[in-house]
């Protein structure tokens, strides 16, 4: 970590104790980054500040910072007047409470840091904090400046070392009204009972075995466009639809998540489809209605047949009879 260069200095205030600390950013960006480019020839596009009062380019050590009032006055404001503001958390970490975990909003989590200790003064009262922490389950909350404006922040243990995430304001985060389905929908006990077992089959996962697929395959496109190939065909998307059997998708999904993993097929027993799939099985009660009303056909034409070959004898034999005399 003391490889990494520190982006604010300043102390932790814990009540009458002060730690020096340096931030330090907890997370980096390896996304892939595209220049912008003219198509014709493939020059570079740049961008150019011109100052609006001379009409003409400035460098970057004549840019300033400033105000623009109401009525468009500009008013300049450098960083000594920034680094001179009356404000207690200017540079320091200011702790204000300490609470449970699970009262943050997740909503609420903006950008992590690891907060390093400030030299060897600040090793005694750093361990403290963090033993502090790690006994209480709690996390502590403050209020510090970066950047230009003054935020929320949320300290806790992460290994041996105190991390902090930047919070956003209560009053920064929108509420969610308007964004769920304002239809009147209910799910049964069977639908859940298969949202289940498809939890259940997915299971965990360890984070470590996940990884940026889109970026590998953006470093393929970039490798055979730089040698002069063609770029990789994407695979066949697959082919999505309107769900219409909502039971039927996640039996199927969770047919699909134990293949994947490499379990057997669940029992037929196991699957309980909805009370519709009752009508389609009509058919089949039909079919057997038939041929029992066939058998009962063949039987009655047997019988009948039987019946006349029985009365066609006597005739016969009343017939000789009278033929005799």
């Amino acid at each position: 970590m003391l490889h990494v260069r520190s982006i604010w200095n300043g102390a932790i205030s814990f009540g009458l104790v002060s730690i020096p600390i340096k931030l330090v950013n907890a997370t980096e960006n390896h996304s892939i980054s595209f220049r912008q480019i003219h198509v014709e020839d493939g020059g570079r596009i740049r961008y150019r500040k011109f100052c609006e009062l001379e009409e003409k380019e400035v460098s970057g050590a004549e840019i300033g910072k400033g105000y623009e009032d109401a009525d468009g006055t500009i008013i300049p404001i450098t960083d000594e007047d920034l680094s001179h503001l009356p404000l207690p958390t200017a540079r320091t970490i200011e702790i204000v409470a300490f609470v449970p975990e699970d009262r943050i909003d997740p909503l609420q989590m903006d950008a992590a840091y690891y907060l390093a200790a400030g030299g060897v003064p600040a090793a005694k009262p750093y361990i403290l904090l963090r033993e502090a922490l790690k006994r209480s389950n709690k996390v502590a909350i403050a209020k510090f400046a970066l950047r230009g404006k003054e935020r929320l922040g949320m300290l806790r243990v992460v290994g041996d070392a105190i991390a902090m995430h930047g919070l956003l304001w209560p009053d920064e985060v929108r509420t969610p009204e308007g964004v769920a389905p304002e239809t009147d929908v209910t799910v049964n006990d069977k639908e859940l009972d298969l949202a289940d077992a498809l939890m259940d089959t997915l299971g965990e996962i360890d984070l470590e075995e996940l990884h940026d697929e889109y970026r590998e395959a953006l470093e393929e496109v970039v490798a055979a466009k730089a040698a002069g190939e063609a770029p990789p065909e994407s695979p066949e998307p697959a082919r999505g639809g309107k769900v219409l059997d909502l039971m039927a998708a996640l039996e199927n999904s969770v047919k699909a998540a134990k293949e994947s993993r490499g379990e057997p097929p669940a029992e037929e027993a196991e699957i309980r489809r909805l009370p519709r799939s009752t009508t389609k099985k009509s058919p089949a009660k039909k079919t057997a209605a038939k041929k029992t009303a066939s058998k009962s056909t063949r039987t009655t034409k047997k019988t009948a047949t039987k019946k006349t070959t029985a009365k066609k004898t006597p005739a016969k034999k009343t017939t000789s009879r009278k033929r005799t005399a």
